[in-house]
């Protein structure tokens, strides 16, 4: 039996790793003060909309705030750290509350010097596909992001907002960490993360949702102009790429969690409004953020470590419209 700890265990992207840990028999420690505005749930109430982790005897809850947590423990056998805790809602909160975001340079500096202190065997650290510079996604001269656009040697080009930048100085932290004191770490770059049980401030759940409760109507909105673009991934394929892959890189070095296939936001829309049985003229609303024109990322190196995304986008939306539609 592994023992993992999960930071942020409660929230999207950890209640499924927290699944297929359990599943395995791990003993899984999850950390998570719920705070509002980052989709986190107690499993406390109704468990979690997925699955209820109280059903395994392996799964430890801990509501506090992984920063208080590494100040009261020490231990020293955890098999992997999962750092997953972090300031983040959707594209309103980014940009609406830079500050409250750049709380995350105080979570990861203080994870890398707990990390420092009990050397966990290894850490597997959720950077963002936010770290990128923008440059390369700007509307008429944009192109897929390859992990090498990244570079500590040199020049790094400008993130995207303060979660940006967070998420870049974890993954230098990452570096030196092993550098100075041989601590073993993976960072991932997720790029439009998706799946039924993300919190609706995301734009996935709010345009299959949008998309459901306007059937038959002439109009559907989206936010921005609608045609900036994004690489949305299957909550499951980035499960199962960092599954895959996490034993193989141990220096700090970064892996993206892409498809390589760019959707805009009309054409999302639009798909879930014909998963809905009509076909609307969809609109943007420029009033709303829209965030960078285009982003998406490379997957060579992603084949190169033996993993390829399985869930095809519109799969995945006609999956979540009927997980949406038995919840009424």
């Amino acid at each position: 039996m592994r023992k993992i700890l999960i930071t942020g265990g409660a929230g999207f992207v950890g209640r499924r790793f927290c699944r297929r840990f359990l599943e395995a028999g791990d003993h899984v420690v999850c950390v998570d003060p719920v705070a509002p505005d980052t989709g986190g749930i107690d499993p406390a109430g109704n468990g979690w909309p997925m699955y209820d982790p109280r059903d395994f005897c392996n799964f430890h809850f801990v509501k506090q705030d992984c920063r208080q947590w590494f100040k009261q423990h020490a231990d020293s056998d955890f098999d992997y750290v999962l750092h997953l805790a972090a300031m983040v809602g959707g594209r309103a909160m980014i940009e609406n509350k830079p500050l409250a975001v750049a709380d995350d340079l105080a979570i990861d500096a203080e994870y890398w010097q707990w990390a420092e202190r009990v050397h966990p065997k290894k850490t597997v650290c959720f950077s963002s596909s936010a770290a990128y510079p923008i440059n390369f996604q700007k509307d008429g001269d944009y192109r897929l992001l390859t992990e090498d656009m990244i570079r500590f040697d040199g020049d790094l080009g400008m993130p995207d907002m303060t979660y940006g930048w967070a998420k870049l100085t974890c993954e230098y932290l990452a570096r030196l960490a092993y550098e100075k004191h041989g601590l073993k770490s993976v960072c991932y770059r997720p790029f439009s993360g998706y799946g039924e049980d993300q919190d609706d401030s995301y734009p996935f759940p709010s345009i299959c949702k949008r998309a459901m409760a306007n059937v038959g109507k002439p109009v559907l909105t989206v936010w921005g102009t609608g045609d900036q673009m994004r690489d949305f991934i299957h909550i499951e394929d980035c499960v199962d790429g960092v599954l895959t892959t996490m034993d193989r890189i141990d220096d700090g070095d970064a892996l993206n969690l892409s498809t390589g296939i760019y959707t805009s936001f009309k054409q999302f829309a639009r798909i879930a409004a014909e998963e809905c049985g009509y076909f609307p003229e969809v609109q943007g609303l420029s009033d709303k953020p829209a965030g960078v024109f285009a982003r998406g990322g490379d997957t060579a190196k992603q084949a190169e470590l033996g993993f390829r995304y399985s869930v095809e986008f519109r799969a995945g939306v006609r999956q979540a419209i009927e997980w949406y539609r038995s919840k009424r």
